[in-house]
């Protein structure tokens, strides 16, 4: 069963929410620093609370944008702007390859989705809902925003920060969970995630002469609270490769019933005799899904290849999970077996996922 594929690179859109002191901007701050390869696009409202203090490799482009040493831009916006600045950053000679929204001045992150799925910019991807909570005060924000519980059923990926501070971390965390809906729930401190939870990280390039963003705030991850470099140690994950394809409704079986604790999953899956022709990228955050139809190229090997990345997860066991979802329809295919997937396949030239209710 063949489906028309998408030529058109698509840069996620990843938005970031939270209340005032939940840690926002010191999160986005942290995926500035430590992008790794990436080129980060941030749209902020204004740049006070972004560490662009580092003039020597940030310098001003115009339009109220700063050019990062390590190939990431910064735009101060106003909401009426942000299509104008989604088009500027999904221009290919940008080299953009995330763009990340912090919602701050907006009091409905849910209104800030609606606006990058209604964009009619065909380079942008909506990327996910990414929700900052104050662990030490998330009571206390309850009580003052009691539409807190509702951000939390929209969000894709929750991060629960400043556990370091709460007097009772597992009732936080356990609370947290009980008004997501399906949604990753990642306890942090200091905004400190995985980039990976959110985006591929390019492998860094090797730099000659000149200081990166990065290298100038190096020292700054090796103090008493510097454990940014071992932030893989406190995650699981699993490498799965199969050269037999798989069954797109088994897959979604699997997708459907992921355990709270898996994060990210990331790669590319070989549906066989269902779509001869494509390989579908996958990308999911949290409760976020999204397929990606790429032509295969002549003389690949038809094989897939998936990265989970969790806490607490059985991996042998997800493993096992994923060896069942492996077709046994080598040469015919049930031509509604696909439909599945393709709920989570976004046409660049029109939006087939509904905001968010």
């Amino acid at each position: 069963m063949s489906q028309p594929s998408h030529s058109l690179r698509q840069i996620p859109v990843v938005v970031l929410a939270g209340f005032l002191g939940s840690g926002k901007t010191t999160l986005l701050n942290h995926l500035l620093h430590r992008s790794g390869g990436s080129r980060i696009g941030a749209v902020v409202n204004d740049f006070g609370s972004i560490e662009i203090d580092a003039m020597a490799v940030a310098g001003a482009l115009g339009d109220s944008t700063v050019s990062l040493g390590n190939g990431c831009l910064c735009c101060a916006v106003d909401v009426s702007e942000l299509d104008l600045y989604l088009e500027r950053l999904a221009r290919p000679a940008a080299g953009i390859d995330v763009i990340v929204i912090e919602a701050s001045g907006l009091a409905e992150p849910q209104e800030l989705v609606r606006m990058v799925l209604a964009s009619e910019q065909p380079g942008i991807v909506y990327g996910g809902l990414v929700e900052v909570v104050d662990a030490a005060e998330f009571d206390d924000t309850r009580v003052r925003h009691p539409e807190v519980d509702r951000h939390l059923a929209l969000a894709d990926l929750v991060v629960v920060n400043k556990l370091d501070r709460a007097p009772d971390p597992e009732r936080v965390l356990g609370l947290v969970r009980s008004l997501v809906d399906r949604a990753a729930v990642v306890p942090a401190t200091y905004g400190r995630i995985d980039p990976e939870f959110l985006f591929d990280c390019r492998p860094s390039e090797e730099r000659i002469g000149q200081l990166s963003f990065d290298d100038l705030h190096e020292h700054g991850e090796h103090g008493e609270h510097g454990h940014a470099e071992h932030l893989h140690a406190a995650y699981d994950s699993l490498s799965f490769s199969s050269e037999v394809p798989l069954d797109p409704r088994r897959l979604m079986g699997f997708l459907d019933s992921r355990p709270e604790g898996l994060y990210r999953i990331k790669g590319y899956v070989d549906f066989g005799a269902y779509d001869v022709h494509n390989r579908y990228a996958v990308h999911a955050v949290g409760r976020f899904l999204r397929f990606y139809p790429e032509p295969w190229a002549p003389g690949d090997a038809r094989v897939t290849q998936l990265v989970l990345i969790g806490s607490g997860i059985d991996a042998p066991a997800l493993g096992k999970e994923l060896e069942a979802c492996h077709s046994d329809a080598p040469h015919t295919a049930d031509e509604h077996g696909m439909w599945g997937v393709l709920r989570y396949v976004q046409d660049p030239e029109e939006d087939l996922v509904e905001p968010p209710a």
